[in-house]
């Protein structure tokens, strides 16, 4: 399995010239070879692919689930409070590499730039696995 875990950063921003490391997101999502996001794994795995936003001045974070319509990958929110889904622009055709940047439609209406700024393989806990026995020598 691909799935990784990926950090996005709030990046310069008119308003934030120097970006702010508080506000962004934490994706789980496939990764291809490629740093691209891999359809075939997310319909594979859909079930885990999360999204959790975090900013300055909410009460607590939004979390959601990465999802995909025809070309467009969006973020989708099932709470009121948390806002209308979010699409990332041309977010298939994007490297999902740290480093890289990417523009999130986000649910005030306004669209920001974010930069991707960890990601890490990501292995989901299956609920009945039974933990690991230590073994006597």
């Amino acid at each position: 399995m691909s799935l990784h875990q990926i950090v996005l950063k709030l990046a310069r921003n008119p308003g934030f010239p120097g970006g702010d490391e508080t506000q962004g997101y934490v994706l789980i999502a496939p990764l291809d070879s490629q740093s691209r996001l891999d359809l075939g794994e997310w319909r594979k795995n859909r079930e885990v692919c999360a999204v959790i936003r975090f900013k300055p001045g909410e009460d607590r974070d939004a979390d959601g689930v990465l999802t995909h319509n025809g070309a467009h990958w969006f973020f989708h929110y099932d709470e009121v409070r948390e806002g209308d889904d979010e699409p990332v622009f041309r977010l298939g055709d994007h490297r999902v590499a740290v480093g890289e940047y990417m523009t999130i439609h986000e649910s005030d209406g306004k669209s920001l730039t974010y930069r991707v700024a960890q990601s890490a393989p990501f292995h989901p806990v299956k609920p009945n696995a039974a933990p690991a026995r230590e073994t006597a020598i």
